[in-house]
């Protein structure tokens, strides 16, 4: 099942080198859970997809988002940025009406 959901080439790269590392498959799921500065906050993990989970792959990596969560994020794109402050997983979620600066968490 696609979701309208997009991991970015950069985003795929790294899931592939955690994924490698720790002898896991590719896989990256993102939920969706209260709580953060904004009222939802993301969470990244690696994972198997559900029966019910949505699917979208980019470069042989999959991106797993539960139904639940699909519906705060669909049409998102996640990408993995590095800056001086850090490295980090991004959701540009067109969803989202508030955000907080460190980009962790949102409000609709």
């Amino acid at each position: 099942m696609t979701s309208g959901l997009t991991l970015s080439e950069n985003a795929a790269a790294r899931v592939a080198a955690i994924a490698e590392k720790q002898g896991r498959p590719a896989i990256l799921r993102l939920s969706v859970e209260g709580g953060g500065c904004s009222g939802f906050q993301y969470k990244f993990d690696l994972g198997e997809p559900e029966d019910d989970d949505s699917v979208s792959e980019t470069s042989g990596v999959k991106l797993v988002v539960d139904p639940v969560s699909l519906d705060l994020v669909a049409g998102s794109v996640v990408d993995f940025v590095e800056s001086p402050g850090g490295a980090a997983f991004r959701v540009e979620n067109p969803n989202a009406a508030a955000g907080c600066g460190c980009g962790s968490s949102f409000g609709i």
